[in-house]
Parts: structure tokens; C-alpha cells; sequence
């Protein structure tokens, strides 16, 4: 069973990505990020999307997939912090966290603890701006909520965590990676090299024309084409040294914090070879 992000941000990897094309034509799950990810963690997928925090949670049984996340070098315009003062200001706040995703999360706790000295009281919420910023400082959304809370006519700052991330660190961040279950590597070999293959070429073909992907979030989700060529034009689908260098810095201090219990090594599966490329 794999596993599909619902929002936005992967459509590049899964727009031209079909199913029926593989062997046994596999059952697709298009879920929140949250649910994916309790999904790989309990084994009941066997491919998908991860925020990268739950990669780091359970890397020890899943292996990344090659060449596949979703990160960005500096602005994502999709991982927004909204509030009534700069976030240095409210530090030891009050702060609405979205319950659909885990790695933007304790991306903002690092950036409040560590990059500004804060500590804040953070509460889940359901991703609902207005209902979020009733009894706090400040909310987090992610993905289209964010996306489309961003266009509206209201008084808060906004403020874009890869920004903050990367003017702090001088690293770009790993908002989601591409994993499998090592158990079901071990037993698919070839069919997971043709579910790699697939990604790999819907992601060349919508990164070379980007109109049907740029209509079509028009169409379901609104804003205008030159909004929806910049986000996708902004955003690397790609995870080579440069991505791994920035997560292996997120993994670091969310150990650091405690919100990780162990370090995380990124093993990426290429055809049967396990490659350790971070220790």
C-alpha cells in the first residue's frame, strides 16, 4: 500500500505517478501527514511520504528512497507561523500547533528554544486560523491551510520557518522524505525499483512543464498561476548531500531538545544496496 501527502507540495512527485502502471496495481492512501506517518510507524503502509520527523522516529526499520523529498533553501511559503508579534517577542508564549504534521512542529519548538531563547506553552488545535489565535499568540499551519490562511485580509505577521531556518543555520530544510519498510524492500526489490522509477519520472515531467500542475491548484485551491508557478518553482524535490546535510542538522537538535530519543542515520535503498550516508 503506498501512501500519498494531501496537499499541494507533492504533487510535482505524484501528478504523472499511476498505480495501474505497476505490477498488481497497488491501493493509494492520500492522507494528512500525520496519518501517514502513524501509518509507516505502525507498519500498516508500506511506501509513502514522511514528514521528517517520523522518519526519525522509526528509521530504523524504513530506508529513504532516492533522490525524493520535499525541501526548501530558505522560504517555503507553505510552513507559516502566524502571530500579533515577532516571534522573538513571544517566546515564552502561547503557541497553536496544526495536528497534521509532526517535522514543522518541532521545527518551530528548535526555532523558538533554541534560535530565540524562548519557551513557550504549545497546545494542538484542528487547522483553523481564526479558532487557533482565539487563546494564543501565535499558529502554525502547514501545506494548503497555510497556503490559503496566507491570502487572507487579516493583522498578523507571518512568518515562513524555512526562512527563519535557513537565515539561521545556512541550511536549506527537509520538510518530507520518501520512505519504504525495510521488511517490504527486502521482499519487493524489483517492484519498489519501479515504484523509484515512476517518482523519479513524474517528478522530471512536472518540473519540465509545470501548467497542468499550476491549473489545476488554480482550480481546487485558488490564487493566481504566477503565485502557483513561484511556489512549485521554489520548492526541490530532490534529497543529494546538500538536503541531507540540513536534516542531519534538524535531527541534531531535536535530539539535543529531547524530542528525539536517539540519533538518525539516513539510510537511502538503492537495488537491494543499503548506503549509509550519514552516521
Amino acid at each position: 500500500m503506498i501512501g500519498r501527502i494531501k496537499y499541494s507540495n507533492v504533487w510535482p512527485v505524484f501528478h504523472y505517478f499511476d498505480t495501474n502502471m505497476l505490477p498488481g496495481s497497488p491501493s493509494l492512501v492520500t492522507e494528512v501527514p500525520s496519518l501517514l506517518n502513524r501509518g509507516m510507524l505502525s507498519g500498516s503502509l508500506d511506501i509513502a511520504p514522511v514528514s521528517s520527523f517520523a522518519f526519525g522516529l522509526g528509521w530504523e526499520r524504513f530506508w529513504l528512497l532516492p533522490g525524493l523529498s520535499v525541501s526548501s533553501d530558505g522560504p517555503v511559503n507553505s510552513i507559516l507561523l502566524f502571530s500579533r508579534k515577532p516571534p522573538q517577542e513571544i517566546r515564552n508564549g502561547v503557541i497553536a500547533l496544526t495536528n497534521t504534521s509532526a517535522t514543522s512542529v518541532n521545527l518551530l519548538k528548535i526555532i523558538m528554544e533554541k534560535a530565540y531563547g524562548g519557551k513557550p506553552t504549545y497546545w494542538d488545535s484542528e487547522p483553523n486560523l481564526d479558532a487557533m489565535m482565539e487563546s494564543s499568540d501565535a499558529a502554525l499551519l502547514i501545506g494548503d491551510h497555510a497556503i490559503e490562511a496566507s491570502w487572507r485580509d487579516h493583522n498578523y505577521i507571518v512568518t515562513d520557518l524555512g526562512e527563519v531556518w535557513k537565515r539561521w543555520t545556512g541550511y536549506g530544510m527537509t520538510f518530507a522524505v520518501w520512505a519504504v519498510q525495510k521488511s517490504f524492500a527486502e521482499e519487493h526489490s524489483v517492484f519498489l525499483s519501479r515504484v523509484c522509477s515512476a517518482f523519479e519520472e513524474s517528478k522530471r515531467r512536472s518540473l519540465s512543464d509545470l501548467s497542468p500542475l499550476v491549473d489545476r491548484a488554480c482550480r481546487e485551491i485558488g490564487g493566481t498561476p504566477q503565485y502557483w508557478r513561484h511556489y512549485f518553482n521554489n520548492l526541490c524535490y530532490d534529497f543529494n548531500e546538500k538536503q541531507q546535510a540540513g536534516l542531519a542538522l534538524y535531527f541534531a537538535y531535536a535530539r539535543e531538545l529531547g524530542l528525539l530519543e536517539h540519533e538518525v542515520s539516513l539510510n537511502i535503498w538503492s537495488d537491494n544496496t543499503l548506503i549509509r550516508v550519514k552516521e
